[in-house]
């Protein structure tokens, strides 16, 4: 198949990418719907503001590419095959947004996501290695923030990570992995904690109203003051630190 030609914002709709050279590309502003990307690597390649809808991308890896204000709508990048997932490493992703993605097992390597928003994703397995929520404002002022709604963030791996004030309402974190993980201020109202690996995790401030705490042992938090919880809660946080808690 001819190799089409691929510019900066461009439209392209139903056609199998698979054997296109994309490295080093400017593809910013660019329009993808109904595309197939298979093994495909994206070194250093420019999608600043691009969109992807409804496409499938299995298999690739994105590695020091510019994917800031990307967009990617109910995109496929899951390979059920090998149990992998998109690789992403020394990327930009500042205010990058995933809609109602399959992003299973993907390996999201030493990128900056400040600002991302994961709407509805499925990030079952993904692991987060050392990726940057915060940006500096000035010598003193950092500022950290991320958005995972609804999500499932089942098994995923975000020991370390740094997700201070973020919000992550409503999401599923069943077995995750928040070794000490930063979640100062953080919104988990409603998520679904049980059994996370949270040794070492800081939840000072955070909010965890209406969420399944069942398995949270705050004796191996790093720290929890201000912990934002309900009367229904206390109980279950009470009895795993060993205590007979009886109504009164």
């Amino acid at each position: 198949m001819d190799s089409p030609d691929l510019a900066a914002g461009g439209a392209y709709a139903d056609l199998d990418l698979s054997g296109v050279e994309f490295a080093e590309r400017n593809l910013e502003g660019a329009a993808f719907t109904a595309c197939t990307f298979t093994d495909l690597q994206l070194s250093a390649v420019i999608l600043q503001g691009a969109s992807f809808t409804e496409c499938k991308i299995t298999r690739c890896r994105f590695a020091h590419a510019d994917l800031r204000e990307i967009t990617f709508t109910r995109c496929d990048f899951a390979d059920p095959d090998s149990h992998s997932g998109v690789q992403i490493a020394f990327s930009q992703l500042d205010h990058a947004r995933f809609t109602a993605c399959d992003l299973s097992f993907a390996d999201l390597d030493r990128s900056s996501f400040y600002d991302v928003v994961f709407d509805n994703a499925n990030l079952r397995g993904a692991r987060f290695h050392r990726a940057d929520f915060s940006r500096a404002f000035g010598g003193k002022v950092v500022r950290t923030t991320a958005t995972f709604t609804a999500c499932n963030l089942e098994l995923a791996d975000l020991s370390d990570a740094r997700l201070a004030t973020c919000d992550l309402a409503g999401s599923n974190l069943r077995e995750a992995d928040l070794t000490g993980a930063d979640l100062t201020g953080a919104n988990l109202t409603d998520c679904d904690l049980f059994q996370a690996l949270t040794a070492g995790a800081i939840l000072t401030d955070a909010d965890l109203r209406g969420a399944h705490v069942s398995g949270l042992h705050l004796a191996g938090l790093a720290a929890y003051d201000g912990l934002k919880i309900t009367l229904a809660q206390q109980q279950t946080l009470l009895t795993a630190l060993g205590l007979d808690v009886h109504a009164d």
